[in-house]
């Protein structure tokens, strides 16, 4: 009975391994068949494979053993068909030749699935083969369509991802001891079959095997290099791979060597096999810690956003060794390229970006990378929480660093005031240097001026220039120079004996500290607000002992003393004592420096006309030319000093037109003032123009009167036809008579009026007064018309300055005192005059009714 059970058993075996055989035939026959349909089109070998694959699904559903597990297969294997079929109908994008290698490779992987399922070897580990084995064909096709489809990736990468991922429980294997034997017997024949490598087949099949990968990692074309790069990666998520192949082929310093060099490769799949490395062989991980290494890895944060995302994931899993986190902060680029990914559009990258900047900030040097990279987190967290020494390397580094109003901000916000000022409130006089050098730094924005307001540090820092301790000296510098800053803030006001203060201390400080004590001083004497100041300053006597600094060689200091004296001068020019007006004009033919002569005559613009003492030592000292010849050369150059300069020349001169001093106005006149006074109507400053108007109407004032007398001394000599002008009726010259018309100042005083800006309509109105006189007023209006000023004079009565209105009511009253100028202007002028009844003020209303009676036009009532 036993030997007839035996001999059963033996002919199932040789009926199993003679069908196993016949299977492998008709494998190899099929694999044949592949070969030889090259001509085959793309749409073609899509349809067959689709037609293979539900094949493959009705085998799997019928499977007589194992159905749950066939059945699990088929379900995955089902949803292939649908996703191929868009593959096919995109036939146009997707036929390119390595696209169409890969589908080839699916389509032989599904074949030999077909032959392993009629086998009916349906043990766990060899239904699992059959998944992984289409999963890394598909794979393959994943990767060849990565930079064609992303729509097809998504699909095919859930069904590559489930396939690779499909595991089958123990119990589901096959218990009876007729099945095993079978089994055992079955399981020979079926790696028979698995191991069958005809020489056709081994040509054609793109999954390789570990020993391929080698080869073609190393030597591979482009091509060759991807598939084998993606096969590794395989391999390595079912882990079979080992560290002794590892280490012998070379593998982590091949793909190191790659992604640097070969940009024509997805980057960010290297860089994955390289993670895949990391996490699962000790020894890979080790080699990755070098320095040449690593400077590979931080050049693809430069790279592609996945290629950067992976790296950043990959710098991250080596930083748990010491090597690394020792090493990678001094990779050149690294810190830096970390920020910018921190601070980039990519949350998983800025996430991974921001733990290892986090696990590098354990370094202080590193730290101090971050902040040149405008990361100043771990910087602000060691001034707060750090070790004395460490807060005087951050203070120190901050100090050093080129700042940017942006990073000043940034320290700022972060919190980074507060503790330097801790800082320097300590006892050891290197954290005290530290701190006052960063706050000084940072003291560049409004905004940190107003954290340090705040903060309590003002009276501090004054106690601290108050002090005489040769240990605290070396503090003194960086002291005045923060208060400089801080002075700048119009809240420093709030304390009035800060400046009385810091004047007190001119006399006792080093020329660094004087100067930073004047530009303090001069920040708060600029304030708008600082009258009350300004005048505390120069009852304790500032001006007298300002003036011994004009007399300094330091062109810093005796600048700053200037500057601080014009300021002063303005609220109280009255201490201004001839000795002082004596250096001061002393400074503005002999200096090189341009702000110091602006300066310097600025003051003396702000001497009261009223002084003739002082006008009579101005005009013994030359000055007109010398401002004359300063002014040309300004107005030439055209610097930023101009403005401001301008605006001083032109008070100044109204001193040397004085109406009522002829000689006077004579000499300035023979010197080629009126000729700049016409230049300066058309500064950009509207108080150059203003005083300009000003000096040309006080010139005009006389000019009548000189053409008188300039005519009664030649009665026997004709005028010549250019001499004689067509307001005055006389022979007029610019010199001699001041003429406007004769200067040609009409035209640019014409211009203002026609402007938008209505300050110097009143000076320029009262500079067009004088060609209105009685005995010439028919010919100054004649002419004011011929120069096309009526608008001009109309669009000044729309000014809010009632003299300017009132001016510009007389004028037009004598000129429409002639007929034609009434009918030429009479209508619109009228319009504008019921508006300005209507809307200006009540004191112009008698000027107004009068003009309209003139005009005859309309008859006012109250």
């Amino acid at each position: 009975m036993g030997f007839n059970v035996h001999h059963s058993l033996y002919n199932s075996k040789l009926e199993v391994i003679d069908a196993n055989y016949n299977l492998c035939l008709k494998l190899n026959l099929e694999m044949r068949k592949v070969k030889n349909m090259e001509n085959r089109s793309f749409s073609e070998v899509v349809s067959e494979i689709i037609a293979s694959i539900d094949e493959l699904v009705s085998l799997s559903r019928n499977s007589e053993t194992e159905k749950e597990m066939f059945i699990e297969l088929a379900l995955v294997l089902e949803r292939i068909p649908p996703v191929f079929c868009d593959l096919r109908d995109d036939y146009k994008v997707m036929d390119t030749p390595l696209i169409r290698k890969a589908v080839e490779s699916l389509e032989k992987e599904i074949v030999r699935a077909k032959c392993l399922i009629k086998v009916r070897n349906e043990k766990r580990r060899h239904v699992e083969a059959i998944a992984h084995d289409l999963g890394r064909s598909l794979g393959l096709v994943l990767f060849a369509t990565v930079e064609v489809s992303t729509q097809f990736k998504m699909k095919i990468g859930e069904l590559h991802k489930e396939l690779m991922n499909m595991k089958f429980n123990e119990s589901c294997s096959p218990t009876s001891t007729l099945t095993s034997t079978w089994t055992s017997t079955s399981s020979r024949t079926t790696e028979f079959v698995c191991d069958l490598r005809v020489e056709e087949i081994e040509e054609e099949r793109i999954s390789i095997n570990v020993c391929d990968i080698a080869l073609h990692l190393k030597y591979g074309n482009d091509d060759e290099f991807k598939l084998a790069v993606v096969g590794l990666k395989e391999l390595m998520q079912s882990k079979n791979v080992d560290d002794g192949w590892l280490n012998e082929e070379g593998i982590v310093l091949i793909l190191l060597k790659r992604l640097g060099s070969n940009k024509s490769v997805d980057q960010s799949i290297i860089i994955q096999v390289l993670r895949y490395l990391v996490w699962n062989s000790p020894a890979s991980k080790e080699m990755m810690a070098d320095m040449g290494p690593l400077s590979t890895l931080v050049k693809s944060l430069a790279g592609e956003e996945e290629e950067r995302r992976e790296a950043v994931g990959l710098l991250l899993d080596l930083c748990d060794l010491v090597n690394v986190r020792r090493r990678l902060g001094r990779v050149q680029g690294c810190i830096v390229m970390l920020v910018a990914i921190l601070k980039g559009d990519d949350p998983i990258a800025s996430y991974d970006a921001r733990k290892l900047l986090d696990v590098l900030s354990g370094n202080t040097q590193n730290v101090l990378y971050m902040a040149e990279a405008d990361y100043f987190k771990p910087m602000v967290q060691l001034l707060k929480e750090g070790s004395d020494m460490n807060k005087i390397l951050m203070a120190t580094g901050l100090s050093r660093m080129v700042q940017t109003e942006q990073s000043r901000a940034s320290l700022g916000e972060e919190g980074a005031i507060e503790p330097l000022v801790q800082m320097f409130r300590t006892e050891k006089l290197e954290a005290k240097l530290s701190a006052l050098n960063a706050l000084h730094s940072l003291s560049g924005l409004k905004e940190n001026v107003q954290r340090l307001i705040n903060s309590g540090i003002v009276n501090s820092l004054l106690q601290l220039l108050f002090s005489v301790t040769s240990v605290l000296m070396t503090l003194r510098e960086p002291a005045a120079a923060i208060l400089a800053r801080i002075a700048e803030s119009e809240l420093i006001l709030v304390n009035h004996d800060m400046a009385l203060q810091m004047l007190s201390l001119l006399n006792l400080s080093s020329p660094v500290i004087q100067n930073y004590l004047l530009q303090a001083l001069n920040s708060i004497a600029a304030h708008p607000s600082g009258l009350e100041v300004r005048k505390k300053m120069v009852e304790s006597g500032a001006i007298q002992l300002l003036c011994p600094f004009l007399m300094e060689n330091n062109t810093k200091i005796k600048n700053g003393a200037l500057k601080l004296l014009y300021s002063l001068s303005k609220d109280a020019p009255e201490e201004l004592e001839e000795s002082h007006i004596s250096v001061i004009l002393s400074i503005i033919p002999s200096t090189n420096c341009e702000s110091e002569r602006v300066f310097a005559v600025g003051i003396l613009s702000n001497v009261p006309v009223t002084q003739k003492k002082i006008t009579d030592m101005l005009r013994k000292a030359n000055l007109v030319p010398i401002l004359i010849s300063i002014m040309n050369t300004s107005l030439a150059n055209s610097d930023i000093s101009t403005s401001f300069l301008s605006e001083s020349v032109a008070a100044l001169l109204v001193r040397f037109t004085n109406p009522f001093d002829r000689k006077l106005q004579l000499h300035s006149a023979e010197q080629g003032v009126i000729p700049l006074l016409v230049k300066l109507l058309s500064s950009a400053s509207t108080i150059a123009q203003k005083n300009a108007a000003t000096s040309l109407a006080q010139l005009s004032q006389n000019s009548l009167s000189l053409s008188k007398a300039k005519s009664s001394r030649w009665l026997c000599v004709p005028p010549s036809k250019d001499s004689l002008c067509e307001v005055h009726g006389r022979q007029c010259f610019t010199k001699s008579t001041f003429c406007l018309v004769k200067a040609n100042a009409i035209p640019p005083m014409i211009q203002i009026l026609e402007g938008e800006e209505r300050d110097v309509d009143e000076a320029v109105l009262g500079a067009l007064t004088t060609l209105l006189e009685d005995e010439i007023c028919d010919n100054g209006s004649k002419y004011i018309v011929k120069m096309s000023g009526v608008q001009g004079i109309l669009k000044a009565l729309g000014s809010c300055h009632i003299g300017a209105q009132q001016k510009a009511l007389w004028i037009l009253e004598r000129i429409f005192r002639i007929e034609e100028h009434r009918i030429k202007y009479g209508e619109t002028t009228w319009s504008v005059l019921v508006d300005l009844a209507h809307k200006g003020d009540s004191s112009l209303k008698p000027a107004i009714a009068k003009l309209l009676v003139r005009l005859e036009l309309f008859q006012f009532q109250d």
